[in-house]
């Protein structure tokens, strides 16, 4: 009983930090009125249906939904990667896709608190990909 309470409130952990950082995202977005980049739309496009995703599977007590939380996480922590790789300039320009139309992915409005928001991404993405890992420990199946 004590493993199924660990892995539900790991499952949970990661719906609570994936459903923070989607809303956070469109705050930036809407009530800011910061334009994502290309980058960062990649990175939403696998944020988003992660509150949905893990949320149904708390709902309907899936033992097995962190393994599509985990393929999300890791999908967009690479993209998110790369972007930090961006903006800490480790990226050679010649592959920047941000540089073309629309706003850059290396410029100043990146930071939130101080923080550059490629950062914030690969963490939110670790910390859901850990958790869901995590709520897979269930051996009980």
């Amino acid at each position: 009983m004590t493993q199924r309470l660990s892995a539900d409130a790991a499952l949970a952990g990661a719906w609570i930090v994936a459903l923070t950082a989607s809303l956070a995202v469109l705050f930036i977005g809407e009530v800011l009125g910061q334009m994502p980049c290309l980058l960062c739309w990649y990175q939403r496009a696998f944020m988003f249906p992660l509150p949905i995703v893990l949320g149904l599977g708390l709902w309907c007590q899936d033992r097995r939904v962190g393994r599509y939380g985990i393929a999300l996480a890791l999908s967009g922590g690479a993209v998110a990667l790369w972007h930090l790789g961006l903006y800490a300039g480790l990226v050679p320009e010649r592959i920047q896709p941000c540089t073309a139309t629309g706003p850059s992915c290396t410029d100043a409005d990146q930071l939130i608190l101080g923080i550059p928001i490629p950062l914030l991404s690969l963490l939110a993405f670790a910390l859901i990909a850990g958790l869901s890992a995590a709520s897979l420990m269930d051996t009980k199946r």
